[in-house]
């Protein structure tokens, strides 16, 4: 079971668990600039001083294969006690990464592609989240894109052996890093309730982070206090938890491609889903329900989604939702996201993550998909994507 101290200044306590290690060499992966923005870099300084400190943070901003391959070789190079990953959701993924392949045995590639599996534990990780959002520190799986493609790679030994989520990290975060940041935890605590893998326990840890994130991000983007800047990292580290036993459903598998092909930050591609997804899971159907507990469960769920946002139906909580991303100034529209491409909807539907496509309650043929995306900007709510009637299943399903 994975350790944790949450709390301000729970920073603190990495000294005393590199001594409980024995550690003496340290490999740290980290962002650039925020790095040192967010107080980390001197507060590590003074935490790590019994130990022999190498730094990695040369990749780019979303995991690159080409960036992870270069942290193994690098880690191989001179072996450590320790990796200790300080950042965003990239920055854990990639100390996820490195810490998870670095010793394995063949190609560490065909462990991200699937042909060969992890079957033994690796080294101690301690994640320090620098945002409040992915929940990458809670969660057993990390992103990495392998020419342009995103693969998600999952297995315990992936999981942080020691997370420190400390909210005095993000107190220097820009209000558009923030506003990202706390839509992705939004959605994935949207899409961990209604998942076909939801449980009690999912839902408990959902529900809770949906209701601090919706009273507490927009005052966290535009004048945040100490309180808001605590319960968003709380908030964000209980929505992780809770993907880390659903997994996330159709609003990321449809994110992806749009990070990859156009650069838009993962935050605001969740979000602009997101609105039009509550209504499309809000009229599943014996026909085309995909949980295994039926229509009427998907139905109830999505009853008290809508209870938890405050909202009476799924149209309201779809405008609601749109309300929010946009008040915390994230766009709204997709044609403002993917410019300059009259092949947009089509690329995003036939590059959609199909592994997360399999966790929505309701079932998105591809049609379904080009037309729920082509509502995104009309000006009301729109009619049911599937309405036109049934259309072959083009992907392939497969469990994550």
């Amino acid at each position: 079971m994975q350790d944790a101290h949450i709390g301000s200044g729970s920073l603190e306590h990495l000294a005393g668990a590199i001594e409980k290690l024995g550690a003496r060499d340290a490999f740290l992966v980290t962002g650039r600039k925020s790095f040192e923005d967010c107080g980390a870099e001197a507060a590590l300084a003074r935490l790590l001083k019994p130990c022999r400190v190498r730094r990695f943070s040369d990749f780019r901003t979303n995991p690159d294969w080409a960036d992870v391959e270069r942290g193994i070789r690098r880690i191989q190079s001179d072996p450590c006690d320790v990796v200790i990953a300080v950042g965003g959701g990239s920055v854990l993924d990639m100390g996820k990464l490195i810490n998870g392949l670095r010793d394995l045995p063949g190609d560490p590639l065909d462990y991200v592609r699937g042909v060969t599996r992890i079957s033994e534990p690796r080294g101690p990780l301690i994640a320090i989240p620098t945002t409040a959002g992915s929940g990458s520190e809670t969660t057993h799986f990390a992103v990495v894109y392998v020419i342009g493609e995103k693969h998600s790679l999952a297995h315990a030994s992936l999981q942080p052996s020691l997370a420190i989520v400390d909210p005095l990290l993000t107190h220097s975060l820009p209000a558009r890093i923030t506003a990202l940041g706390g839509i992705d935890a939004l959605a994935q605590a949207v899409e961990s309730y209604w998942s076909v893998r939801a449980t009690d326990e999912s839902k408990s840890l959902a529900r809770e982070a949906m209701r601090a994130i919706v009273k507490h991000l927009k005052p966290a983007v535009h004048a945040p206090t100490p309180r808001d800047r605590d319960a968003m990292s709380w908030a964000a580290c209980l929505a992780g938890k809770a993907i880390d036993i659903t997994t996330t459903t159709a609003c990321h598998a449809l994110s992806y491609v749009m990070t990859a092909r156009w650069g838009v930050p993962h935050g605001q591609a969740v979000a602009v889903t997101l609105p039009e997804m509550f209504v499309f899971n809000s009229r599943t159907t014996d026909e085309d329900v995909l949980d295994a507990r039926g229509a009427q469960y998907v139905a109830r769920t999505i009853a008290q989604l809508n209870s938890i946002l405050g909202c009476r139906d799924a149209t309201e909580s779809s405008r609601f939702i749109r309300a929010l991303v946009g008040s915390v100034g994230l766009e709204t529209r997709l044609d403002a996201l993917v410019v300059e491409d009259d092949d947009a909807i089509e690329r995003i539907a036939k590059g959609v993550n199909t592994q997360r496509l399999a966790n929505n309650p309701r079932r998105l043929t591809t049609g379904a998909i080009q037309e729920l995306l082509k509502s995104i900007d009309a000006s009301t709510i729109p009619k049911d994507p599937a309405s036109r009637g049934p259309e072959p299943w083009k992907t392939r399903l497969c469990e994550a």
